[in-house]
């Protein structure tokens, strides 16, 4: 018996020091990795941002339009719930929010607590929505969102008109494609799905979104993007005190006008869960489509990416819509909105 305790030790200890040279080696060579660049900033056109988003990076999108609705032109939702359909309860998003199951949201509910929040400063005044476009996109073969869900994302900003004048909503629900976003030619097998949640349906989603947001373009898309994408480092916005879940590096597509110096237009396209880079590499922000068309509108696509974590719990690397940051984590307050803003102002577009 005696043995057993000095065997243990010895054994700890060495494992202690193996440790301890596996952190100091793993220390050295994050050191040595080269590290993202900063975001470089652009010369803006203040009047041409928007955003966009699929499954959970489009209700990520609605967050963010009515958060900053008064810097933003509009919105193009693919395939999410409405905005604070889950109320900080993990059970009910993935209940009503998902499956619309006891009971379909509510959007004249949804609509009144929106009212109070911007009423209190939490988003943005309700004016800040008038003339905005807002374009939801469902396919009607999704099993894992419920199709019906676009009536209510939808009925929600419809629930707002009469305090946002000019507000115009396009609900598109008679396509047939599954849980995923559209394509020409890139991704997988439409009528299969899976991943990377990218197929080939012989429908430009990217280039219809764009087209709502930005206004009909004067040409078409070339077949592949001209300009630069590039990675940038996101941790600088970070807010103090608050861990938003990003990951190390985002993305910036770079058309080359906008490179040259041309006030350009943003849009801001929010990957879905298990879309980001850590789980399918670059082909969200390369094959999605919106790249292309970036080009023929004069839009660089900031792409940002969240991480996937156990503590707090998302391991599928969606972004909050629940609460996982906090309970202000769909409002101005949020961290997730916060990193957006301070990401934003660092390109050149003028945020509050």
């Amino acid at each position: 018996m005696a043995l057993f305790p000095r065997e243990f030790s010895q054994r700890a200890a060495q494992a202690a020091r193996v440790f301890i040279a596996m952190a100091l080696l793993a220390g050295l060579a994050a050191c040595s990795a080269e590290l993202p660049p900063p975001l470089p900033a652009i010369t803006v056109a203040p009047d041409r941002v928007a955003v966009a988003g699929m499954s959970s990076g489009a209700i990520m999108a609605g967050q963010a339009h009515f958060a900053w609705s008064d810097r933003l032109r509009g919105a193009a939702l693919l395939a999410g719930p409405p905005y604070g359909c889950a109320g900080g309860s993990l059970e009910t998003a993935l209940g009503p929010c998902i499956e619309a199951r006891p009971y379909l949201p509510d959007p004249a509910r949804l609509a009144a607590r929106v009212r109070e929040r911007a009423a209190a400063g939490q988003l943005a005044p309700l004016s800040g929505l008038a003339g905005d476009v807002v374009y939801v996109l469902h396919g009607r073969d999704d099993t894992i969102v419920a199709p019906a869900l676009a009536n209510s994302v939808a009925g929600l900003y419809e629930a707002l008109s009469d305090e946002a004048g000019g507000l115009h909503v396009e609900k598109d629900t008679g396509r047939a494609f599954p849980h995923l976003l559209p394509t020409l030619d890139r991704g997988v097998d439409c009528t299969l799905g899976g991943k990377p949640w990218l197929g080939r349906c012989g429908f430009d989603a990217a280039g219809t979104m764009m087209a709502r947001l930005f206004g009909e373009p004067v040409g078409a898309a070339a077949a592949q993007a001209a300009g630069e994408l590039r990675r940038f480092d996101q941790a600088p916005f970070a807010p103090a005190g608050a861990d938003p879940g990003m990951a190390e590096s985002g993305y910036l597509y770079l058309p080359p006008d906008c490179a040259a110096g041309a006030a350009c237009g943003v849009l801001v396209a929010f990957h879905g869960c298990q879309q980001n880079a850590e789980k399918i590499g670059e082909a969200f922000v390369r094959d999605a489509g919106f790249n292309r068309w970036a080009d023929v509108h004069g839009v660089v696509v900031l792409y940002p990416q969240v991480r996937s974590s156990y503590l707090p719990l998302n391991p599928k690397a969606c972004w909050d819509w629940w609460g996982y940051t906090g309970e202000a984590y769909d409002t101005r307050d949020g961290a997730q909105l916060r990193w957006l803003a301070a990401a934003l102002t660092a390109l050149g577009v003028p945020m509050p």
